[in-house]
């Protein structure tokens, strides 16, 4: 399957389809609606407000929470590509995220993060090009604005903003100008926010302010939790090796494409330590954030690993696993 998707085709799209949908399809056997948790934003629970009285049937739900993770895995592989993340363009990032988005079945369901994790793709891809941009004030301010919206959606994603800052230090050379737009494009939907609750007379500082808890992860109880663990951690430190063994051979726009894959990773992390929610499908449904970046580096391990032979025996065991945990464990 690696060897397939390793080559970069037209039917590789249709083939990812049928690959996602032999992953997930138990969700469409076994619907479940919409996950909430009190660390979503005013604009996820305004959606959900908005949906519920349509009384949706669940797989509706489901159907498209896969549309978003099938696009989300579509479009960061063209970011990949486009980006020359790995040397050649192929099917693995995409591939990579339907599998490792299997791993839990939390990040199946229709969530906060979900949304969120489909806005922080693009921001991603915003953020890669901004060395390339004679004009860079707008898509400053753009990425500014987004990563508001996120933090709308999902409140302790406010810890994106130490990415955006980062990003601004890599990517550019530093400009206050520059910092001060991007803080300004941050804050724009906090003010749209409080001008639609003051004009509506539901004035509460409580709806605007990014609140939430910090505290150590749990130990995970479920050895099956544990299995899924290993299976995102292993081939991560497999893909970051090769990647560390081949950055000198990478142009300086990619090397830097991979340092903020890292720092996202990093920011991802912090927010595993932020309380999502008091039981374990809440927790581990945080995780999710972790998904892209983690995602680039089992593209890397398949695509460079020298053994054709080790990368299908890893590839199957994750999928075997995969499946195992979303047919016969739920």
């Amino acid at each position: 399957m690696t060897g397939i998707f390793k080559q970069k085709t037209s039917s590789n799209i249709i083939i990812l389809l049928v690959y996602g949908l032999i992953l997930k399809f138990n969700r469409f056997l076994h619907p479940a609606g919409p996950i909430q948790q009190p660390e979503d934003h005013f604009l996820y629970t305004w959606l959900i407000g908005f949906l519920k009285p349509l009384h949706m049937a669940p797989v509706l739900y489901v159907l498209l929470t896969f549309m978003l993770l099938y696009s989300q895995a579509l479009l960061f592989n063209r970011i990949c590509n486009d980006q020359k993340l790995l040397p050649r363009p192929n099917y693995l990032p995409a591939m990579a995220h339907l599998l490792t988005t299997s791993l839990f079945v939390e990040w199946n369901y229709f969530s906060a993060p979900l949304l969120a994790n489909t806005f922080l793709i693009w921001i991603f891809y915003r953020m890669t090009t901004l060395p390339n941009i004679q004009k860079p004030a707008p898509a400053i301010f753009s990425i500014g604005v987004q990563i508001g919206i996120v933090t709308l959606i999902y409140r302790p994603a406010i810890v994106f903003v130490a990415l955006i800052l980062l990003a601004l230090f890599i990517m550019r050379p530093f400009r206050l100008r520059e910092w001060a737009i991007n803080m300004l494009g941050i804050t724009m939907p906090y003010y749209f926010l409080a001008l639609v609750l003051y004009l509506g007379n539901q004035w509460d500082w409580n709806k605007i302010k990014p609140t939430f808890s910090i505290g150590l992860p749990a130990i995970p109880t479920s050895l099956y939790i544990t299995i899924s663990i290993i299976l995102l951690v292993v081939p991560f430190m497999i893909g970051g090796y090769f990647v560390q063994a081949n950055l000198n051979k990478m142009y300086i726009h990619v090397r830097k494409s991979w340092s903020l894959l890292l720092l996202y990773l990093i920011m991802a992390m912090l927010i595993i330590m932020a309380d999502a929610g008091s039981n374990n499908r809440g927790f581990y449904l945080s995780w999710m954030l972790c998904s892209v970046p983690i995602t680039a580096f089992h593209a890397a391990a398949y695509f460079y690993m020298n053994s054709s032979r080790l990368s299908v025996i890893i590839h199957w065991i994750l999928f075997g696993f995969a499946i195992y945990l979303n047919y016969w464990l739920n």
